[in-house]
């Protein structure tokens, strides 16, 4: 339906028959705009828009971004906050909503030269692609390296793949499940009229396919138009090793012709035509024009021949100014969120009363639950060392000393997915030692309480695997009913 015009959806309705649930034809089509208008001043008269995405903060300030990088290429710059859409029928919780956190990485780079110097070192992640050909064809996914998905012109460019790849590593450690991620290139009548290629992260859910991450080739447009409207150039300097010779052209105005035409905007004009001449590729369109049709429209303006002369030449040049391309991976947060807490949920054996929310470490909101195993004084207050020595840690803990039986905290640590639990128990208060359990295996391992906060940290960290551990320390048997 994208592809449509409002005149062709209502040819396709009317051809196929499509009626509203009450049984009435629908009306016409009409464009809709999805951004939120409001009222501006305290008489309202101004008019304006809450941001439909983030980005466009960071490309009007892109020339502190560069100066900020020292004027060096390529760059990044990373923004989050909220973003606002005025959809239809918003819905399925997190995920059609009007008001969205999103988080945005705007990476610049010269449109001539689109490597990425750390590509080697994602080159050989194999990531599941749905190809635009494909989704026209077979209707099958593919399982590539983006090393080869570059190579063959599947994916436009290595710093988009490089960001694909990037992406994918953050789902899988975050938790995601690698079976429920591909990528989905976008139609050629999705993309935005100034798109090179876009791939769309998509995560399986309870409600199908859902797109999550973006990853956009916007070439220069952005900042073109940002640096047209505000007569600012948004422009970067490549220095070159060595001169080189360039084809530019060579003008001569008629200042009086630009004068009477053009007013006020002569040297908009003129500075206009001596910004393409300094590359005869770019202005031999409008020499070209000229030529044959004795006019041609810069910016805006409409150029006779009559107002200036050229010839073609080459000059040596130390340095060369572009317009930077963008390469945007655009994070929906919100369905993120969501994706995750649906790959993470499950029942254990099938129980509807034991569910568990299997988070990784580093993202699980309470990193351990300390439980004693009685509510004597004696094991509340190594309890209550141990909790203090994983706060001090900045591990946020949970300490549960309700009367309720050891298995049914252990349940209730797993509903909320902390990973680890200490149990201090009889045999603590004899040698120092004290239990640990792993959340998904329900393995327990028997070590010296000094221990505790280093071992929990090292787990968020990914510094220590559970199996290191149970090599290291003893495992234990503990019934939890």
């Amino acid at each position: 339906a994208d592809a449509f015009s409002p005149a062709e959806l209502d040819e396709q309705l009317a051809k196929y028959g499509c009626k509203a649930p009450s049984g009435e034809p629908y009306g016409s089509s009409f464009p809709f705009n999805l951004m939120f208008k409001t009222s501006i001043g305290p008489e309202g008269t101004s008019v304006g828009y809450l941001r439909p995405e983030t980005a466009q903060g960071l490309f009007v300030n892109f020339r502190r971004l560069l100066d900020a990088n020292s004027q060096k290429m390529p760059f990044a710059a990373a923004q989050i906050g909220l973003g606002f859409r005025n959809e239809i029928a918003p819905r399925s919780g997190l995920l059609r909503v009007r008001e969205f956190c999103m988080g945005e990485i705007e990476h610049f780079v010269n449109p001539d030269d689109k490597s990425h110097p750390n590509f080697s070192s994602v080159a050989d992640k194999e990531l599941v692609l749905f190809g635009r050909d494909d989704q026209l064809g077979s209707g099958k996914t593919k399982t590539i390296s983006i090393g080869k998905a570059v190579a063959t012109g599947l994916v436009n460019n290595e710093t988009l793949g490089y960001f694909m790849a990037r992406t994918q590593l953050f789902m899988e450690r975050i938790g995601m499940d690698p079976a429920r991620l591909r990528f989905r290139q976008h139609l050629t009548t999705e993309m935005a009229h100034y798109a090179c290629d876009c791939w769309d992260l998509e995560i399986q859910s309870s409600y199908g396919w859902v797109e999550c991450v973006g990853h956009a080739d916007r070439a220069c447009y952005d900042l073109d138009v940002h640096g047209k409207a505000t007569k600012t150039p948004m422009v970067a300097t490549l220095k070159l090793d060595e001169a080189r010779e360039v084809e530019v052209a060579k003008l001569k105005f008629d200042r009086k012709a630009l004068g009477k035409t053009f007013k006020a905007d002569q040297r908009v004009v003129s500075g206009a035509l001596e910004t393409l001449a300094e590359n005869w590729t770019d202005f031999e369109p409008i020499a070209t024009a000229l030529e044959t049709e004795g006019k041609a429209t810069v910016d805006g303006f409409e150029i006779a021949k009559a107002m200036v002369s050229w010839t073609k030449t080459t000059k040596k040049v130390h340095e060369i100014k572009f317009t930077p391309s963008v390469i945007e991976p655009s994070f929906g947060m919100g369905r993120i969120l969501y994706s995750l807490l649906e790959h993470c949920f499950y029942q254990r054996d099938a129980d509807e009363q034991r569910c568990v929310m299997k988070f990784k470490p580093a993202v699980a909101p309470q990193k351990c639950a300390v439980l004693p195993i009685s509510s004597g004084d004696e094991v509340n207050a190594v309890v209550d060392e141990i909790a203090a020595e994983l706060m001090d840690s900045d591990m946020a803990t949970r300490v549960d000393k309700s009367t309720a039986s050891l298995g049914r905290r252990y349940a209730r640590a797993d509903e909320i997915g902390v990973p680890f639990a200490v149990t201090v128990d009889f045999d603590t208060l004899a040698d120092g030692t004290v239990t640990l359990r792993e959340r998904d295996s329900t393995t327990q391992i028997r070590l010296p309480k000094a221990d505790v906060t280093r071992v929990v940290f090292d787990f968020v960290h990914g510094r220590l695997t559970w199996e290191e551990a149970t090599a290291k320390y003893p495992v234990v048997q503990v019934k939890e009913d």
